[in-house]
C-alpha cells in the first residue's frame, strides 16, 4: 500500500508526536485526558466491571513488549466483553502484516526500548479507516486489571500488550469499553482495512445439500484468501439462551470466528484417500477469539484422521494440537454447520501497483431538506431529489434505514434525472437500519449508470459516504445541475429551448456485410454532440437498447440523425441512416422508420431494414 501524502484525519485533535514531545521535554508519562484511566472509559455505569485498576504495563509485568516474536491470530484472547467480533476482527488482522502495519504504523519505533528506557513516553497512535479517511487514535497505555489480570482482550503471552492497546484505541473512538460489546464483525474488518465487507448467507446459498454451490464457494474464499482479504464466519444465536451456548460439536453459537486458512490438504497414499474418494480434501481453519472451546468432528486436534495424512504434508497446512481455540474442518462440515462469512475485500487502487484490480469511485455527500432528501423509490414524487452519482463503466452516531438504486440511464446523461418513467432499474438494495449497505452486481454492459442513495423515509437528514468500485475505469461524479447553464464566458450564447430523449431499441432486415450477417452499432448525433451504441455481433436483426438525451438549442433546423454502422476491423461500412425532423413535444412515442442512404445522392435511396426507435421531447427542459 503507497501514499503519496499523509491524509490521516487526527482523532480529538490529537497528534502522537507532538504529545509525545511535550512529555519527553517534561520527563513525564502520557495520561490522556480525553480518555482517562477511570470508570467514563469503562461504561456509561459506574463500577460495571467491579473493582478495577488501571495500570501501566510496566506495572503488570517486568518486560512488557508490543509484540512478542511478531503477530498472530494467537495473541488475541478475548477478555470481559461480547466484543468476539472485535476479537475475531484483530485475529484476521493479525494474519496480514500489510494491514495490521498500516493500523499499527511504525510498530518498531512504538515498541519498549530496553536500551533507551528514556525514550518511552506511555503514549501509543493506531489508524483505524472510518467513513473515507484514516483516522489516528491517540493513547495512553494504562489498561484496566483486576488482580493485575487485563479485564478485557489480552495476549497468550502475559507481556505482550499490541492487542489490548489496540482494543483500547477502538474503545476511545466508540466512547467506552462497554460500546464494543456487541457489533458488527464485517464493520470492524472495514475499519481495519479500509476495505469492503460482504456477508454470505450460507443457508440461502444452500451450500451445505448442493455440491456445486461447495465447490464455487471453496473456490471464492481460496481466491479471497490469496488476495489477503480477511474472513470471519458465524452461527447466529436464534434466541438470547442460545446466545454463547456451545454446541455438541464444539461451536459456540452467537459467536465470531476468524478464518485465518482455505487449503486442500493432499490426501494422496494416505489411509483417507478411499474414504473420500478424491486425492485433495477441501479444508478451513479457523479460530476461536475465546482462544479455547474447539471443533469435536472429524479433523479436530489430535482426531484419528490426522494419523492417516504424511507429517510433511501436516507440516505444510501447519497443524499444531493445542488447546488455542485453532482448529481445522472439512469445507463440507463448515458449510454444514456455520450458517454466515464475512468477506472483506482489502481493495486495490493504486497506481503504482502491478496488482491493481478495481477503480474506485469515492463520494461524501448528505441527504438535506427541502430539496436532497427524498426517501426510498416508494416515494414516487421525491425519490429523485436524493443526491445522484454517476459512473460510466468501460470495458459513531445512530444509524439511518438506508438503502441505494442503480439505474442504467442515457449513454450521455449529465444532468440530473427528472422521470424515472425512461429509465431502467437495474436493481436496489434492500433498506437496513445499519452502518453500511453492500451490493455486489454485475457484469453489466458497456454503458452509463446513476446510482441513487437514500434514506428510506423522505426529509431525514443526514451524511453518507458512496463507495463503488468497477474493474475498468468509471468517470465517477455527482449529478448536480438540473438542466444545461452558459458558462461565465458565454453567457450571452443561446440556451437549450427543448430536450429529446432517444431510444435505438433495435433493427430487423438490415443488409448481410459478410457470412455471418454483420456487427451493426448506432450513431445518435444532434448539433454537434454524437452518442454511440455498443456494437452487436453476427447479426442482421441488432437489439440495441441503447438511449440518448439532447438539450436543443435550434430543433427547428438541427435534426436528430439516426446511423446505422457496421464494424470492421478496416473500415466501418454505413448500412442505413434515418433523419428525425420533428419539433413537435413528444411522450414515450414508439416508431419503426426506414432507413435511407448516405449523402445527398443516396439520401432517398431506402435501404434494407428498419429502425425501432422510441422518442420523448419537450419544451420543459426538467421533463427528463
Amino acid at each position: 500500500m503507497g501514499f503519496l501524502f499523509d491524509s490521516t484525519k487526527k482523532y480529538k485533535n490529537q497528534d502522537y508526536q507532538t504529545l509525545k514531545k511535550e512529555c519527553k521535554t517534561k520527563g513525564t508519562l502520557f495520561i490522556d485526558t480525553e480518555f482517562p484511566p477511570d470508570d467514563r472509559s469503562l461504561s456509561s455505569t459506574p463500577g460495571k466491571f467491579g473493582n478495577v485498576v488501571w495500570k501501566r504495563p510496566k506495572q503488570i509485568c517486568d518486560n512488557p513488549k508490543l509484540f512478542v516474536e511478531g503477530a498472530s491470530s494467537g495473541d488475541v484472547t478475548q477478555g470481559r466483553l461480547g466484543n468476539c467480533w472485535f476479537v475475531a476482527a484483530s485475529s484476521c488482522l493479525a494474519s496480514v502484516k500489510e494491514i495490521w502495519h498500516k493500523v499499527i504504523p511504525d510498530s518498531k519505533g512504538q515498541e519498549w526500548d530496553d536500551q533507551k528506557p528514556d525514550e518511552y513516553q506511555g503514549i501509543f497512535k493506531f489508524q483505524f479507516w472510518r467513513y473515507g479517511y484514516w483516522t489516528e487514535v491517540v493513547i495512553d497505555d494504562f489498561l484496566p486489571t483486576i488482580n493485575d489480570q487485563l479485564v478485557f482482550i489480552h495476549s497468550q503471552s502475559r507481556n505482550e500488550f499490541w492487542s489490548a492497546l489496540l482494543e483500547k484505541a477502538y474503545a476511545k473512538l466508540f466512547g467506552n469499553y462497554e460500546a464494543l460489546d456487541g457489533g458488527e464483525l464485517s464493520e470492524a474488518l472495514e475499519d481495519f482495512t479500509g476495505g469492503v465487507s460482504d456477508t454470505l448467507d450460507l443457508i440461502k446459498m444452500e451450500v451445505a445439500t448442493k455440491a456445486e454451490e461447495r465447490v464455487a464457494l471453496f473456490a471464492r474464499m481460496q481466491k479471497e484468501m490469496d488476495r489477503r482479504s480477511l474472513m470471519a464466519a458465524s452461527i447466529p444465536a436464534a434466541s438470547a439462551d442460545e446466545m454463547e451456548a456451545c454446541t455438541d460439536v464444539g461451536l459456540v453459537k452467537g459467536h465470531a470466528y476468524g478464518i485465518t486458512a482455505v487449503k486442500n490438504v493432499h490426501l494422496e497414499g494416505s489411509g483417507l484417500f478411499g474414504i473420500f474418494n478424491r486425492e485433495k480434501l477441501p479444508m478451513v481453519r479457523l479460530r476461536n477469539p475465546w482462544g479455547q472451546c474447539e471443533w469435536k468432528g472429524a479433523f479436530s486436534d489430535g482426531s484419528p484422521e490426522w494419523d492417516k495424512i504424511d507429517k510433511t504434508d501436516r507440516d505444510k497446512v501447519g497443524l499444531v494440537f493445542e488447546d488455542d481455540g485453532e482448529f481445522w474442518m472439512t469445507f463440507e462440515d463448515f458449510c454444514k454447520y456455520f450458517q454466515q462469512t464475512a468477506v472483506c475485500r482489502v481493495v486495490n487502487t493504486s497506481f503504482f501497483s502491478l496488482n491493481k484490480t478495481w477503480h474506485e469511485g469515492l463520494s461524501h455527500g448528505e441527504w438535506r431538506k427541502p430539496d436532497r432528501a427524498g426517501g426510498c423509490p416508494n416515494n414516487k414524487e421525491t425519490f429523485l431529489k436524493n443526491p445522484q452519482k454517476s459512473l460510466r463503466n468501460k470495458d459513531g452516531s445512530a444509524n439511518k434505514t438506508i438503502g441505494f438504486t442503480v439505474l442504467r440511464v442515457e449513454l450521455n446523461r449529465r444532468y440530473r434525472i427528472h422521470d424515472l418513467s425512461h429509465q431502467e432499474r437495474l436493481t436496489s438494495t434492500v433498506y437496513r437500519d445499519s452502518r453500511s449497505i453492500f451490493l455486489r452486481y454485475g457484469p453489466v454492459r458497456k454503458g452509463r449508470y446513476v446510482v441513487v442513495p437514500s434514506t428510506f423515509d423522505p426529509n431525514v437528514e443526514a451524511s453518507f459516504l458512496l463507495r463503488v468500485y468497477t474493474g475498468s475505469a468509471n468517470n465517477f461524479k455527482e449529478l448536480t445541475q438540473d438542466v444545461p447553464t452558459n458558462s461565465w464566458w458565454n453567457c450571452c450564447g443561446k440556451k437549450p429551448v427543448m430536450v429529446t430523449y432517444v431510444k435505438v431499441v433495435k433493427a430487423n432486415g438490415l443488409e448481410k456485410q459478410d457470412n455471418t450477417g454483420a456487427d451493426p452499432y448506432c450513431i445518435i448525433s444532434c448539433e454537434g454532440e454524437k452518442v454511440t451504441t455498443h456494437t452487436e455481433k453476427n447479426t442482421i436483426d441488432p437489439e440495441w437498447g441503447d438511449s440518448a438525451i439532447f438539450y436543443r438549442k435550434n430543433p427547428v433546423s438541427a435534426p436528430v440523425k439516426i446511423q446505422v454502422w457496421n464494424n470492421n476491423v478496416l473500415r466501418d461500412q454505413h448500412m442505413g441512416k434515418h433523419v428525425f425532423m420533428s419539433a413537435d413535444d413528444i411522450h414515450n412515442q414508439a416508431m419503426q422508420v426506414p432507413l435511407f442512404g448516405r449523402g445527398k445522392s443516396e439520401s432517398t435511396v431506402q435501404k434494407p431494414g428498419q429502425l425501432t426507435v422510441i422518442i420523448t421531447q419537450s419544451r420543459q427542459l426538467t421533463t427528463l
